[in-house]
C-alpha cells in the first residue's frame, strides 16, 4: 500500500476517508460548523462505519475531525428552523440538537421510532463492530459528538481538546447512548454531574477520570493515533474480535456466565491460524506475521 494511503469514496466531501496500513480513517469535514452532524454528513457516516467495520482489508477504524474540533454534535443554528424532527432541523442526526419533534409533520410516536432507528444505525453499530475503534479528538466533542467518541473503544485527545455533554444547555436529555456510555466510563456520580451541568472538561481531566485513554500534543495527535491504530490492525484480528465480545459481556454479565463465555471463545481462538502463527513466532524468536 502506498505510504500516503488510499482514498476511500464516502459519497460526500463532508466525510473524508483513507485506508492506510490496515487502518481506515473517517474524518468529519465541516470545519466551519465544528464538524457538526448534518443531513448529508450523518447518513454517510452511518454507511461508512458499517461498511468499513466489516471490510476484511480494515483492521482498525479511526474517527476524527478536520480543523480544531472533533464534532460539535447538533447544529444548534438549525434547531429552530424545523420542529418536525427532520435532519434539517432538530432531527436525530443532530445530536444535542435532536429531539422527539413536536411539530405537525409527524406524531411523537413516529419521531421516537425514527430516532431509535437512527441511534441504532450509528452508535449502535459502532459499539458492535468486531474491530478496534479509536476516536481522535483534535478539539471539542459535544453532545452527540461526544456520544460518537464514547461509542469507540478508545479515545485519544489533543492537549487542547475538551468535552461537554451540552444537552442541558439546549434543554434536552441526551441521545445516541450518551447516558449509558458515560455512566460506564466514569461512574454514576460523575456521569450525572457532567449531564446535569454540561460543564467543559479539559483533556487532562478527561484522562484522569477515564473518559479518554491518552493525551498528546496537538501537533502529534494524528501521527500517534495512526501508529497506535496500525499496531492494532497488525494484531490477531480474530482474537481481538473475540476479546471485544468478552469485554462487552463484562458490562452486563455475572462472573460465572462470563467465565463460561471466555472458555468458549478461547477454544475458538486457539483453533485459528493467528494463534498457530503466534506460537511459531514465539518458538522462532521473531515477531508474528498475522493475516491481514
Amino acid at each position: 500500500m502506498k505510504e500516503s494511503g488510499t482514498a476511500i469514496d464516502t459519497g460526500t466531501g463532508l466525510l473524508l476517508g483513507e485506508l492506510r496500513d490496515g487502518v481506515a480513517t473517517l474524518t468529519l469535514n465541516r470545519p466551519e460548523a465544528r464538524n457538526a452532524l448534518s443531513d448529508e454528513l450523518t447518513p454517510a457516516l452511518r454507511r461508512m462505519i458499517l461498511r468499513l467495520g466489516h471490510d476484511p482489508a480494515v483492521g482498525a477504524l479511526v474517527l476524527t475531525g478536520t480543523g480544531p474540533a472533533f464534532c460539535a454534535g447538533g447544529d444548534v443554528k438549525s434547531m429552530g428552523r424545523d420542529r418536525g424532527g427532520s435532519d434539517s432541523g432538530p432531527g436525530p442526526d443532530h445530536g444535542s440538537g435532536s429531539g422527539p419533534g413536536s411539530g405537525a409533520k409527524r406524531s411523537a410516536g413516529e419521531a421516537v421510532l425514527d430516532l431509535q432507528q437512527r441511534q441504532r444505525t450509528l452508535t449502535g453499530v459502532l459499539t458492535a463492530l468486531p474491530i478496534p475503534t479509536i476516536a481522535a479528538l483534535p478539539g471539542p466533542a459535544a453532545g452527540a459528538g461526544l456520544a460518537l467518541a464514547l461509542a469507540c473503544d478508545l479515545r485519544f485527545a489533543a492537549a487542547s481538546a475538551f468535552v461537554t455533554t451540552g444537552y442541558a444547555r439546549v434543554g434536552l436529555s441526551g441521545d445516541y447512548g450518551i447516558n449509558w456510555l458515560l455512566t460506564r466510563l466514569v461512574g454514576t456520580a460523575k456521569a450525572r454531574e457532567l449531564m446535569f451541568t454540561a460543564d467543559r472538561v479539559d483533556a487532562e481531566t478527561c484522562a484522569r477520570i477515564g473518559l479518554v485513554n491518552r493525551v498528546f500534543p496537538g501537533e502529534s495527535l494524528r501521527s500517534e493515533t495512526a501508529a497506535f491504530a496500525a499496531r492494532l490492525a497488525a494484531g490477531p484480528r480474530e482474537a481481538i474480535a473475540l476479546m471485544k465480545r468478552n469485554l462487552d459481556r463484562a458490562l452486563t454479565s455475572d462472573f460465572l456466565p462470563a467465565l463460561d463465555q471466555e472458555a468458549e471463545l478461547l477454544v475458538r481462538a486457539a483453533r485459528t491460524e493467528d494463534h498457530r502463527e503466534a506460537v511459531r513466532a514465539f518458538l522462532e524468536k521473531r515477531p508474528p506475521r498475522f493475516r491481514a
